[in-house]
């Protein structure tokens, strides 16, 4: 026990990846352990939820050794402890939930549920301080998609969200749909940078409002490599991509002229992309704001992002040690 820090531990569990991290109050990452399940899910073509909770069981508690023990500390020297506590798949999160809650317990800290939108949201300023405020938040995932307008980690206000699908399911069944696995985003924006847009694929909502949907767009790629003969997927790849980057860019756009801001914040899986990454620059030079993003290891699920969120609640002293909390309802499911 060192004590020369206070510390929480971020335990993410709410979907394939078992996630623990060690972060300090700052935003620095002492360490960060990720259990991937993705070849136990790649052959179904997606995430199958049985098999990813059996396999948090059996992940989460060897990384939450792993993480201690690289950090070089141990549980004495942790302020609390932060776990996805939703959205996510009910089998994965309870895994979570219930293995912070037991230690929490048994080490006399304070246990935190995060939300795990929160999570990506505090993203952009792991490691070093990158938000600008008043900020628009694109937050691009594969279970959601939405813009906000944050005026600080406290006051965040949802301007739309998805109507259907989010941007990383399109990805990911497009990905599927061209034959490229599980997961779909990488690959897909690697066959895109290959090819030429050169089909015209909708736009789903392009013109109204700050709202999204992506569900016609998948379905249009459907109709057409059923219908095409001997389509050139690379080029069927280049046009999903601009399509998307259209409509998400577009937003963005209307977003920033609707509501004073510093800065474009990107966060979520799909906040990786090459061709998200170079168009927001791009955007965010011709509206003079400037774009916050999260170093490429933090865009994807992770718990050093559960973690920092978590002092945002433990600023506000709503859990003074060593109480044990945790803030959990089933409307977070």
């Amino acid at each position: 026990m060192r004590n020369m820090e206070s510390l929480v531990l971020g335990i993410e569990s709410s979907c394939d990846d078992t996630a623990v991290a060690v972060v300090n109050a700052a935003g620095q990452v002492l360490t960060s352990v990720i259990a991937t399940q993705t070849e136990i899910h790649a052959e179904y073509g997606g995430i199958y939820p049985e098999f990813a909770s059996r396999a948090h069981v059996v992940a989460i508690l060897p990384a939450i050794e792993q993480a201690l023990s690289e950090a070089n500390i141990a549980h004495g020297d942790l302020r609390a402890i932060g776990v996805t506590r939703g959205p996510g798949l009910i089998g994965s999160l309870l895994v979570g939930l219930h293995t912070a809650a037991g230690l929490g317990m048994g080490w006399g800290v304070p246990v935190i549920g995060i939300n795990h939108l929160r999570g990506h949201l505090r993203s952009a300023d792991l490691e070093q301080a990158r938000v600008k405020y008043p900020a628009i938040i694109l937050l691009v995932s594969g279970g959601h998609t939405f813009l906000a307008q944050m005026q600080d980690p406290g006051k965040i206000t949802l301007l739309g969200s998805t109507r259907d699908d989010s941007v990383g399911e399109a990805y990911d069944k497009v990905g599927r749909m061209l034959g490229l696995g599980y997961p779909g985003g990488p690959v897909v924006d690697k066959m895109a940078s290959q090819g030429s847009p050169t089909v015209a694929f909708p736009r789903p909502m392009l013109h109204d409002g700050l709202e999204f949907s992506f569900s016609g767009l998948k379905s249009a790629v459907s109709r057409y490599l059923a219908e095409t003969e001997a389509p050139v997927l690379k080029d069927v790849a280049a046009s999903f991509v601009e399509a998307i980057m259209d409509v998400l860019l577009t937003k963005c756009r209307r977003a920033l002229l609707d509501w004073r801001s510093a800065s474009l914040v990107v966060v979520g899986g799909v906040a990786a992309s090459p061709q998200l990454r170079s168009q927001a620059a791009q955007l965010c030079r011709e509206m003079d704001v400037e774009l916050c993003l999260p170093p490429l290891r933090w865009s994807t699920d992770n718990a050093a992002m559960i973690a920092l969120a978590t002092w945002d609640y433990l600023h506000l002293e709503k859990y003074p040690r060593p109480v044990p909390e945790l803030q959990l309802s089933i409307s977070d499911y």
